[in-house]
């Protein structure tokens, strides 16, 4: 494993220099100082409305794009009209079934999974009163990997679209997504995946990938309370108009933006860039934009590993206690979210009992609802869930461990 530079760690994210340990980043992360230094910089110089003709607007509007097209260097999009931005993920993936769903009608199938979060279930499933019919994959009891053969016997020639998850915010487990768009593709079907619990951990490849869709919030992934959908340009096209009723299909993004994002919270989102490749500097790469972004998240994946690797070798030293998801920190196949639950013992009740050490963790369902109710834990508080990041330390999960024993 790669030594993280702590010192740049604790430098760029200012909340690390208090008391409180943050584990549950699945929640939200931290705010890197650069993202705040952009904010500032558009609030300070920029803080007009976009489209007139005299200056400070002309600025403005290039700082808004100069904001999506950092987005777009994150997603790995062609261009930046790919990129459609907006408060939340679930408010992203909402606006998308209210696009595409303009041109289906009865009898027309979308597929959801029961381990997804319900940002990309309930969008679709509210389109049943359409007549859109809905079918479920659904993970197999006693696994932690979708199994492609059911996917495959879910799928038809009236299969509009599938959604599913690029890593499980429950399991950890990162989900064979290209598999998954080669299959629903050669029926005809669009794929729409939810990369919020990825993002943080692995560079997005939608090119790679060959998705239709993708989207992510940016305050899990060291940036302002935001988020955004990637769209291949030609499906954006297509979608329907949910804006002002006088934009035509032809206006990408914009008829997919209500209202307008936030202006400021869209260019702070170019301070995750600078973010990132700050990180790669302070561990002797020098590059810039998606060269960076990738080396960057290179040396997070073999830190976070590790991280896995030691809260995990504990966890199954446990005979009290199941492991939700791959017992194995390899980070080609999950993220550091771990969840876990104890036998006999309230989620809740052990979580609690941790929260007085500094060390934040947490309980529950994380809108995972039907993926943790179909685990048939016994537990009304639902799972233990302990999200880390790449600031996080190897001392910091042995400071759990020694507060889980005591606990």
């Amino acid at each position: 494993m790669s030594q993280l530079n702590l010192d740049f760690l604790r430098r760029s994210f200012p909340a690390l220099g208090g008391s409180q340990v943050f584990l549950d980043n699945a929640g939200g992360s931290q705010v890197a100082r650069q993202v705040a230094d952009r904010l500032t910089e558009y609030l300070f110089t920029a803080n007009v409305q976009l489209g007139a003709s005299y200056p400070a607007s002309v600025k403005a509007g290039e700082m808004v794009h100069a904001g999506r097209s950092a987005l777009a260097t994150l997603f790995n999009a062609s261009r930046p009209e790919e990129v459609v931005m907006g408060a939340t993920t679930t408010q992203l993936l909402g606006q998308l079934a209210q696009a595409l769903s303009q041109d289906w009608g009865p009898g027309d199938e979308v597929i959801v999974t029961n381990f997804d979060h319900e940002a990309n279930i309930g969008p679709w499933t509210k389109l049943a009163g359409k007549g859109i019919v809905i079918r479920e994959w659904k993970m197999r009891p006693g696994e932690h990997v979708p199994n492609l053969d059911d996917l495959a016997a879910l799928l038809s020639d009236k299969t509009k679209l599938l959604a599913v998850t690029h890593a499980s915010n429950i399991y950890g487990t990162i989900n064979p997504v290209r598999e998954m768009a080669d299959l629903v593709h050669k029926a005809g079907a669009l794929i729409c995946v939810d990369g919020v619990a990825f993002a943080p951990h692995r560079a997005i490849d939608v090119q790679a990938l060959d998705c239709d869709f993708y989207a992510f919030s940016v305050y899990k992934t060291y940036g302002p309370h935001f988020a955004a959908l990637y769209g291949r340009y030609d499906a954006l096209l297509a979608a329907g108009n949910i804006n002002h009723r006088f934009f035509t299909r032809a206006k990408v993004p914009q008829k997919m933006e209500p209202g307008n994002a936030s202006y400021e919270l869209a260019y702070s989102c170019l301070g995750v860039i600078d973010y990132l490749e700050a990180f790669a500097q302070a561990h002797g790469i020098n590059s810039e934009g998606r060269a960076a972004v990738e080396a960057a998240f290179g040396l997070i994946a073999d830190h976070e590993e590790a991280l896995s690797g030691r809260l995990l070798s504990y966890l199954r030293g446990r005979p009290d206690l199941t492991i939700v998801g791959a017992e194995v920190a390899d980070k080609a196949r999950r993220v550091p979210t771990i969840s876990f639950a104890i036998h006999g013992r309230s989620s809740r009740e052990v979580v609690e009992a941790v929260d007085p050490t500094g060390l934040g963790i947490r309980y529950g369902d994380f809108y995972s609802r039907g993926l943790v109710d179909d685990l048939g834990l016994d537990n009304p508080d639902g799972v233990i869930r302990v999200s880390a990041v790449h600031y996080n330390t190897i001392d910091e999960i042995d400071r759990l461990i020694a507060a889980l024993e005591a606990a």
